[in-house]
């Protein structure tokens, strides 16, 4: 419910002052002046009997009045006129509380200026109090409560708005924080989200990503990921659907991810930052929460993977000698981005003995095909993911991200003879028209490549993906982070 409005007087001058500030002490003598001339109402917002200079004091200590005249700095001197404000003035300065108040000679013995203190209402716990007490949230999201008996975290779980881990509770406080990380229109409408092709909005995600437990300058990441899935190249209604392992695997490129903390080093896929832990949970919930994709309804993954928790690392650029992820699909490099894959889980290589490009590149190419069945291409996209030892070999000799992507497609074509079902003693396979050719693991362009981990360890990693083939599925999709 919105606070009612705070009572002012029509006409006459308005000061706004609070006993912890020196200033406001200094001009109590200023106010009884002002006070004998009439139509002076003097507002305090600390202490009921400050100034005692001044008879008529009237208790701001919730603040309605300073938040409504949006007062800055104490003490502030106001004048109204017909129920409108016409003038103001704030700290000391004797020049302008005359011109103000029209009152000639004030403040006799003082000194001629002294600047004011900041006010107890923009202080930020108030700030947030006084804004959602006046509905000024910018927040249209129904709120629900919970029953002085419930807790929290029980009741949420309870009403299936959970990923089946705890989650904060998405207060209207907690919210109005998360939306302070973006200068975006909370109302904004960023698309449809499937499954149930739910209106999704900015303060929609701010609120799943509360529950997620992201900090507010990780918002506009979060939202960059969610309007990657929400593009139809990236078919979040069919990863959703599929049976097959796949959720939405996020990596973020560009100078956001220090900004925000981000780790693409040691253990970049595991658990421990928080940033990539609750970013990518973010769209998981959004997904779930908005979409209506749950488990065993329209999300039909037959095993699933633990990604689907929270999929999300930082490409290690500074480390690299090849280009970003995010520029292989046309965003400038230095500029902050968000790619979205549809991908499960990682798959080891490990390689402690190749120290050339071609062994180590063979090496790759023979897990790479492997993947989804070594029976079946081409068969998805994947997505490599390269440590620093093993990207040294490669850049040590020259190759860059293209030439390895080159020779892994070369690699990675097989002889139908070896495809066709029955082959190798499994019926799973290609129909006997693929005899005579060979056939490539992967789509021209299903193959992505980033370097991330730590310094020690020549292990890389494969995370296979819901494409090609023939089939339908998604392909990754690149967005720009904005503020």
């Amino acid at each position: 419910m919105n606070a009612p409005e705070p009572r002012l007087p029509d006409d006459g001058l308005i000061a706004v002052v609070k006993r912890d500030c020196p200033t406001c002490v200094l001009t109590a003598p200023v106010l009884a002046e002002l006070a004998a001339h009439g139509g002076l109402s003097v507002y305090t917002q600390d202490d009921p009997a400050f100034p005692a200079t001044v008879d008529l004091r009237i208790d701001d200590s919730a603040l309605d009045v300073s938040h409504r005249l949006g007062i800055e700095i104490v003490p502030t001197l106001v004048r109204l006129a017909g129920g409108r404000e016409i003038d103001r003035t704030h700290g000391w300065d004797r020049s302008e509380w005359e011109r103000v108040s029209g009152v000639a000679g004030l403040g006799a013995g003082l000194p001629a200026m002294r600047p004011g203190c900041g006010a107890l209402n923009q202080e930020p716990r108030a700030l947030e109090d006084l804004r959602i007490r006046f509905g000024q949230t910018g927040m249209n999201a129904r709120r629900v409560t919970f029953g002085d008996d419930e807790d929290e975290v029980e009741a949420i779980y309870a009403r299936g708005w959970t990923d089946g881990l705890p989650v904060v509770a998405p207060t209207e406080r907690r919210v109005m924080r998360m939306l302070a990380g973006t200068t975006r229109d909370p109302k904004e409408v960023l698309g449809l989200c499937p499954p149930n092709l739910v209106e999704l909005t900015v303060e929609k995600v701010a609120i799943n990503a509360v529950m997620a437990g992201c900090r507010p300058e990780y918002l506009p990441v979060v939202l960059a990921a969610v309007e990657a899935a929400l593009d139809p190249a990236f078919s979040m209604h069919g990863v959703l659907a599929t049976t097959m392992f796949v959720g939405p695997v996020v990596v973020v490129n560009g100078p956001v991810r220090r900004q925000i903390g981000m780790n693409a080093l040691g253990n970049a896929l595991g658990q421990g930052n928080r940033a990539n832990a609750t970013i990518g949970r973010a769209l998981q919930l959004v997904i779930r929460n908005v979409g209506g994709g749950r488990p065993q309804e329209v999300d039909r993954a037959t095993l699933g993977n633990p990604g689907k928790y929270t999929y999300c690392f930082a490409e290690d650029e500074e480390g690299s000698g090849w280009e970003p992820l995010s520029t292989d699909f046309g965003v400038p490099r230095g500029v902050s981005a968000v790619t979205v894959f549809a991908g499960y889980g990682l798959q080891g290589i490990v390689d402690q003995k190749s120290r050339t490009p071609e062994s180590l590149a063979r090496n790759f190419a023979e897990s790479l095909k492997a993947l989804h069945s070594v029976k079946l291409a081409p068969a998805c996209d994947a997505m490599l993911v390269v440590s620093p030892e093993h990207e040294r070999t490669f850049r040590e000799a020259g190759w860059s991200k293209d030439r390895l992507r080159d020779e892994l497609h070369r690699l990675c074509e097989v002889p139908g003879e070896e495809l066709v079902r029955g082959a190798r003693g499994i019926d799973e396979g290609l129909p006997e028209s693929a005899r005579g050719r060979t056939h490539n693991k992967f789509r021209p362009g299903g193959l992505l490549i980033v370097r991330a981990g730590g310094s020690a360890g020549m292990f890389s990693g494969i995370i296979g993906g819901w494409t090609g083939g023939g089939f339908a599925g998604s392909v990754p999709v690149t967005r720009e982070v904005k503020s």
